[in-house]
């Protein structure tokens, strides 16, 4: 039987009481340039665990994450450190273990829950959508709910069609929650300190493709603001934005089109829920000319919304009209290469700013 963890709530989880992590601007962040090489899982593992020592109502839950050492080793050693009532095992039903987190979260405790896969939130999707966004707007500001929902989004490398979900551009779509999708192991680590802060439940999106990047990430903990993009290229030609894994994909098309002469301005939003709609603008008024990369399907994506705030915001910047590069409109295919073309992968992303850049 799954227990949760036994800890008097020391504030009351209404509005405004929590306390949040002091946000810097991005130069103030610690450096992304160092020595001290880790990968993507090992800075999701520290962001939790500095977080776990310094607050007892933070947990953990999710199946394969104690006794297992998680199915993708996010969580190994945590269940060493922590024990077995704040690094809990659960069945295999999500919907069950995330009902009771969100009540977890309004009695006062920040639960973590992690599912294997987002496409297995899909069986979740009546507390996770219709409960946690919504309760503070229902309790009419009396009850908060801080509660992290995080696990592996998008195609994982011949999972086939049912455990492929890109879950962004349905549940973005939901008020009240708010929405990470973080590209490398810096700011892996950065955002999900933020989000475990956060008094608004966060979808914390990563990908199994990742899980084994490796980047310098700094030892302290830091906490990246959400809604705040990061220019991760300069260029004058056209700007590409993107989140998550296709933001790598940018900048490797970005270099390819450089030998090109063609130089782009490289966005990765980091969180789609604040979006950082000024920094797209602000690079718009320089290039003009602007691709949306998305690993969403194009219909009602979230490549869509930012196309549709382009217009409304900044129509009279463009030269040319806003481009989007998505998966292929068909379930994901389980053949490697198949999954290959399916995706925006640089070669579609190169191809796209071209047809944008010679028009």
């Amino acid at each position: 039987m799954t227990t949760l963890p036994m800890i008097e709530s020391k504030i009351h989880p209404a509005v405004g009481e929590w306390e949040l992590p002091e946000f810097v601007a991005e130069h103030e962040l610690p450096s992304r340039e160092g020595d001290r090489i880790i990968q993507y899982r090992e800075a999701l593992r520290e962001a939790m665990s500095h977080e776990m020592r310094n607050d007892e109502r933070v947990f953990l839950i999710g199946e394969e994450v104690a006794e297992y050492n998680g199915a993708y080793k996010v969580s190994q050693g945590m269940l060493d450190e922590f024990g077995p009532k704040r690094i809990i095992d659960s069945p295999i039903s999500e919907n069950g273990f995330a009902g009771m987190c969100i009540g977890a979260a309004m009695a006062g405790l920040r639960p973590i829950v992690e599912f294997m896969s987002w496409s297995f939130s899909l069986v979740a999707a009546d507390p996770i959508l219709n409960n946690a966004p919504k309760m503070l707007y229902m309790s009419g500001g009396q009850w908060g709910c801080p509660i992290v929902f995080r696990g592996n989004d998008g195609a994982g490398g011949q999972l086939g069609s049912t455990h492929s979900w890109c879950v962004e551009g349905m549940f973005s779509n939901v008020p009240g929650l708010k929405m990470a999708i973080p590209s490398n192991p810096y700011d892996a680590k950065g955002l999900l300190a933020t989000a475990i802060r956060d008094p608004d439940p966060v979808f914390f999106l990563e990908s199994e493709r990742m899980l084994g990047d490796k980047a310098h990430v700094p030892e302290e903990q830091y906490y990246i603001p959400f809604g705040r993009a990061r220019k991760t290229r300069e260029g004058d030609a056209c700007t590409l934005v993107s989140w998550g894994r296709p933001a790598n994909f940018c900048l490797d098309a970005a270099e390819k089109l450089a030998e090109d002469g063609i130089e782009c301005d490289v966005l990765d939003m980091r969180t789609i829920r604040p979006l950082d709609m000024d920094a797209i603008v602000d690079s718009l008024k320089k290039t003009n000319r602007v691709v949306v990369v998305d690993q969403s399907w194009p219909f009602g994506s979230v490549a869509s919304e930012v196309v549709s705030q382009i217009c409304e915001h900044a129509f009279d910047h463009l030269d040319h009209q806003p481009v989007r590069v998505n998966t292929r409109d068909v379930p994901t295919p389980y053949a490697k290469g198949l999954e290959y073309e399916y995706l925006p992968n640089p070669e579609r992303i190169a191809e796209a700013v071209r047809g944008v850049v010679n028009a």
